[in-house]
């Protein structure tokens, strides 16, 4: 049971819980008070050691309810229609005692495997395939490519070939045995079918999950197709929580500083040494600020959707993050994106300033009348655009004036580099005056581009 754990723990991550070694420990704890003879006790002692949130309940239900569900075996059905046949026509069973005998006295020289079929032993027959599934190693299980290969692995392990020649050579002797054998080995292989089936979606999960996540990774955010937006969404939720992760725990030990070894044996020379008294180092650092402007006119809106979403998941690392959303005018969305679903958000900000012709000049206008004020020396400016202003006035003396207000001015364009300049492109001209300039068209990208905004605050 201790092995099944383990795999469970295992199904359990790949299902979306995350699963630490110390919580593992404490629910095997736990499991050894209550038991394994409850299944619903088990159940729910497992929700409420390991499940953090609510949607890591219900994953972590549905898992449990497959993990500890077997196949039905399948039973076979000729012989049992056969006689209900007989006993509705009024046959006389007698007539076919010589067969049955005969049947009878062939079986003494079946398999192990024949043997355990024809007595319909289901408790038999799924102990068997669940032994020859750990001699497969079906665990290991990750592709559904893979189903074929475990099938064959299972179905060796359990003795196939030798219940093969069984009926071979019952078909000369004994054809009706032989056709009893062949009608049981096809619900066994049906049954093998579905454990190896739930074995896939038990452990093949977490890396089929991890290639589709790949692919969008990798894929242009402006190209993402309406089926694939929801889960392009829980993709940048899964980015915002990695980095959160990994910075909000740096800024922790900053706030408390390091060890000053050198002032600490000073101040404890009295002590011979003995450190009483502690000396700490502390590097003074700036608030983190982050102002966001976003293009979100029809050539770069889904682009800025992923965006804000990624900016505003990421307030833990953040403390002042103020975003912005222009076409032809600009506006503040900070309060939208924050008391509102993504999608509520981004529809009320498509129906304000989305979907209309760029005017990087007037909207940057926009910004200095009545928002310049919101840059100080410890602010990062994020610009996302793809600079192509139609040809209208670039006002690049403005964006120069936001770069001198700022500590960092990143420009970051949905569009590939050889493009920029040409056309109505004001990238060269923009980019003078920026920091940093970078492509940003994939998920990966803009995880790169915000993880380094991110690691100049720590």
């Amino acid at each position: 049971m201790r092995e099944n754990l383990h795999r469970f723990f295992r199904a359990a991550r790949g299902a979306g819980v995350r699963v630490s070694p110390a919580e593992s420990i404490d629910a095997m704890r736990a499991i050894a008070q209550v038991g394994f003879a409850d299944r619903d006790i088990l159940r729910d002692t497992l929700l409420l050691t390991l499940a953090k949130t609510q949607d890591e309940k219900r994953s972590l239900g549905e898992c449990f309810d497959l993990f500890f569900s077997q196949p039905e075996p399948q039973q076979e059905s000729a012989e049992q229609s056969k006689t209900d046949d007989n006993r509705e026509s009024g046959a006389n069973p007698s007539a076919d005692e010589h067969g049955d005998a005969a049947g009878g006295a062939a079986s003494e020289n079946l398999g192990p495997l024949a043997q355990m079929l024809l007595s319909q032993d289901r408790s038999a027959i799924s102990t068997a395939i669940a032994n020859a599934s750990g001699a497969a190693s079906l665990p290991d299980i990750r592709y559904f490519t893979q189903r074929g290969i475990f099938q064959t692995r299972i179905l060796d392990a359990m003795g196939i070939q030798r219940l093969r020649d069984d009926i071979d050579e019952q078909t000369t002797r004994n054809p009706a045995l032989a056709e009893r054998l062949q009608e049981a080995l096809n619900g066994l292989r049906g049954t093998v079918r579905d454990a190896v089936s739930q074995a896939l979606l038990l452990y093949g999960r977490e890396e089929t999950e991890n290639l589709r996540n790949e692919i969008l990774r990798n894929a242009p955010l402006a190209r993402i197709e309406p089926r694939q937006v929801e889960q392009m969404r829980a993709l940048i939720r899964q980015i915002a929580r990695r980095l959160r992760e990994r910075y909000s725990k740096p800024r922790k030990r900053q706030r408390r500083g390091h060890l000053d070894v050198r002032r600490t044996l000073r101040r404890n020379a009295a002590w011979g040494g003995v450190p009483f008294l502690t000396a700490w180092k502390r590097k003074h650092r700036d608030r983190p600020k982050i102002v966001a402007l976003c293009d979100v006119s029809g050539s770069v809106a889904r682009v800025s959707d992923f965006f804000l979403l990624l900016i505003h998941s990421l307030h833990e690392v953040v403390d002042d993050v103020r975003s912005f959303a222009f076409s032809g005018h600009l506006i503040e969305v900070s309060d939208i994106l924050e008391s509102k679903s993504p999608e509520e958000a981004m529809k009320e900000i498509m129906s304000k300033v989305g979907f209309g012709s760029s005017d990087y000049g007037n909207s940057f206008a926009d910004f200095e009348d009545n928002w310049m004020s919101a840059i100080t020396p410890q602010t990062t400016v994020i610009v996302l655009g793809d600079a192509r202003s139609n040809n209208l006035d670039p006002r690049a003396d403005i964006l120069r004036r936001i770069g001198e207000r700022s500590k960092r001015l990143v420009w970051l364009n949905p569009e590939g580099r050889m493009v920029w300049g040409f056309g109505d492109s004001e990238m060269p001209r923009y980019s003078t005056f920026c920091t940093v300039v970078r492509q940003c068209a994939t998920a990966r990208q803009l995880e790169r581009a915000v993880s380094d905004i991110v690691a100049t605050y720590q």
